[in-house]
């Protein structure tokens, strides 16, 4: 029997890419893209979409047993800064969404559920350079806080019910298909675009800010890397430490000035700056590349080249 796969927020930076990358190795008609509201065309058109509100438990259990599901993406969250502004809808749906999916692995309706976690659980007290996967965790931000307690209940059902719950901790992700969604890390992708229509940036980080980060193939490839590995291999059951490459906004419009002489940066932290400062500027994921073998391919340079090319496309910039 073939596994058929839901992906809850598909509409969203990763989701969206994520259900054209499983659609491209699986059936399309075995991933079933779902979101609170109807998606771009190429998602809905490509295979089967639902309207779901992934809060609503009820409605979560009948589009499971409609489609006969056996895996799920939870991937509907409210990022880092949106959350701020926004705290009890923030906490409502980063936390109920996953209660409700790792109730139907508590009750046996699904085989295997990725669910991602977040740098964000990090803050203030944890070593910044090279964090490793177990050390102080004390998050000052609503997503962070609601990252951490979603770790802890992925690991107590992983315990007490033997629900096979995979996660990893993301960096900032960097992406040219999708624009920036109200995260700290947002400004890297932000910056392309002004570089291309404006030839000027004004960052809300300052220039020394360090974070660590991943070009979208590289995130995608994780997140179908970690739910095709044996069962047997994956041994943390919270969430797993993932690293790319870290930089900072000088570094990130010094490569851009390699490809756009004249573009220009200046820098108004605001309070997103806090924000940063509390998170890692590297991340140790030796857990990831030995359990899982997890290995990342982009760096600086090929995240720069590449975000302009297909950006310099999208907007139809000669």
């Amino acid at each position: 029997m073939e596994d058929k796969v839901l992906v809850i927020g598909s509409s969203g930076q990763i989701g969206s890419e994520l259900v054209l990358k499983l659609r491209d190795i699986y059936n399309p008609q075995n991933i079933i893209a779902s979101d609170i509201r109807k998606g771009s065309d190429i998602i809905t058109q490509g295979g089967p979409f639902e309207i779901l509100d992934a809060k609503n438990k009820e409605d979560v259990y009948t589009i499971v047993k409609k489609h006969k599901i056996t895996q799920v993406y939870l991937l509907a969250a409210m990022l880092s800064a949106t959350a701020e502004r926004h705290i009890e809808a923030g906490w409502s749906l980063n936390m109920r969404t996953l209660s409700n999916i790792l109730d139907l692995g508590r009750d046996g309706l699904v085989k295997k559920i990725f669910w991602p976690s977040s740098i964000a659980v990090f803050g203030p007290n944890t070593p910044q350079i090279l964090t490793p996967q177990h050390t102080i965790m004390d998050p000052n931000t609503v997503y962070g806080i609601s990252k951490l307690s979603g770790e802890r209940w992925c690991e107590y059902y992983s315990q007490k019910f033997n629900v096979d719950v995979r996660s990893i901790r993301y960096p900032g992700i960097i992406s040219w298909k999708t624009e920036p969604g109200g995260g700290t890390t947002d400004y890297a992708i932000d910056i392309f675009y002004k570089a291309l229509t404006e030839g000027k940036y004004t960052s809300f980080l300052n220039k020394t800010t360090t974070l660590p980060m991943l070009y979208m193939p590289d995130a995608l490839k994780a997140t179908i890397d970690i739910m095709q590995a044996p069962e047997k291999n994956i041994l943390i059951k919270s969430s797993y430490n993932l690293a790319g490459i870290s930089f900072n906004p000088e570094e990130l419009a010094m490569e851009v000035k390699k490809h756009i002489n004249d573009f220009t940066i200046s820098y108004e932290p605001d309070f997103r700056q806090e924000i940063a400062d509390s998170w890692p500027n590297s991340i140790n994921d030796d857990n990831a590349r030995k359990h899982w073998k997890w290995q990342h391919t982009y760096g600086i340079k090929e995240i720069t080249a590449d975000m302009l090319l297909n950006l310099k496309q999208k907007l139809k910039i000669k």
